[in-house]
Order: C-alpha cells, then sequence, then structure tokens
C-alpha cells in the first residue's frame, strides 16, 4: 500500500473516532504488547486501516464509520494478557467478551460496532459467528494483521539469536 492511501485511511479514522483514539484507556493500551513488539493500539489502528483496505479493495459497501469504531475497539480489554503474574482466562477466547463490556461502558456503541467486538474471534469462538459484512471485514483483517505482527515478532527474536 502506498504512503499516500495509508495516510488517507489514517486521516479518516482519526476524523471519525478522535474521541477513542484520545481516551485515556485507548492510550493506556500503547503500554500492553499484542504481539511481537507491537502494542494493543497500534495493533488496533493498523486492524482498522486493514479494514478499510480489503473493503475498498473488494469494492464492499459498508456503514464506514461503525467498521472504524468497532475495529479500533475489538481488543479494548485493558490488560497485559502475557502478565503471567495476573490470571486471566484464555485469551483467545474471553477477551472479546471483556472489550465489549470496556467499550459498552466507555463509548456506547452501535449493535454493528457491538457485532463486530464480540464476534471478532470467529472461527476460534465458533459459536459468535459475524451478523454482518463489517464484522467478517474485521475477522479477516484482525487475521491477516496478526499473522504479520506475530511473524514480524518471530523474525525479531531470530535476529537477536544470530546477533549474539
Amino acid at each position: 500500500m502506498s504512503e499516500n492511501k495509508r495516510q488517507k485511511y489514517l486521516t479518516e479514522i482519526i476524523n471519525t473516532a478522535a474521541d477513542i483514539l484520545q481516551s485515556a484507556n485507548m492510550l493506556l493500551s500503547k503500554s500492553f504488547i499484542q504481539h511481537g513488539s507491537v502494542s494493543v493500539y497500534e495493533h488496533s489502528v493498523a486492524v482498522t486501516v486493514m479494514c478499510l483496505r480489503l473493503a475498498d479493495r473488494f469494492h464492499i459497501s459498508t456503514d464506514r464509520r461503525a467498521m472504524i469504531r468497532g475495529a479500533l475497539l475489538h481488543d479494548y480489554f485493558l490488560y497485559d494478557w502475557h502478565d503471567g503474574g495476573r490470571r486471566h482466562p484464555p485469551h483467545g477466547f474471553t477477551h472479546a467478551e471483556t472489550a465489549l463490556r470496556n467499550a459498552c461502558r466507555d463509548f456506547k456503541p452501535n449493535k454493528t460496532e457491538r457485532d463486530m467486538i464480540y464476534c471478532h474471534m470467529f472461527p476460534l469462538n465458533i459459536t459468535r459467528v459475524p451478523g454482518c459484512r463489517e464484522s467478517v471485514i474485521l475477522c479477516i483483517a484482525d487475521k491477516i494483521v496478526s499473522t504479520k505482527e506475530t511473524a514480524g515478532g518471530f523474525a525479531e527474536r531470530l535476529a537477536r539469536r544470530l546477533n549474539k
């Protein structure tokens, strides 16, 4: 993707969801690692960009406002799931519900946004089938970005080992 296109998407995200991006709890997510060395905040923005990119690339009609807001909040669980000192149930199965509860408390998401947050771990959470196209796009975008971030983390660790 060109830098110009990426900047266009980032501007759209900022114009649509500055309240989310600037909120204290969202800013707190900058201190939590998601995959590799990528923060939850960075991951959420990257997934949102990927949602917009997929919708545009495949000419899918969406509620862009809801898609942006739901994508930004999909991992709004507000804890470090790598922290071994804290007791977290299996994160992959539970964090979507926690993110939804936090998002409802802080932002009052609409029906589409709630579905996106709650169902984004499909098919891992096999009973949470996406109920709208924005949710399907989020499921795909999250898997693409997560795979890239995780692979990047493996590559970083391998490079560090090779340079010792």
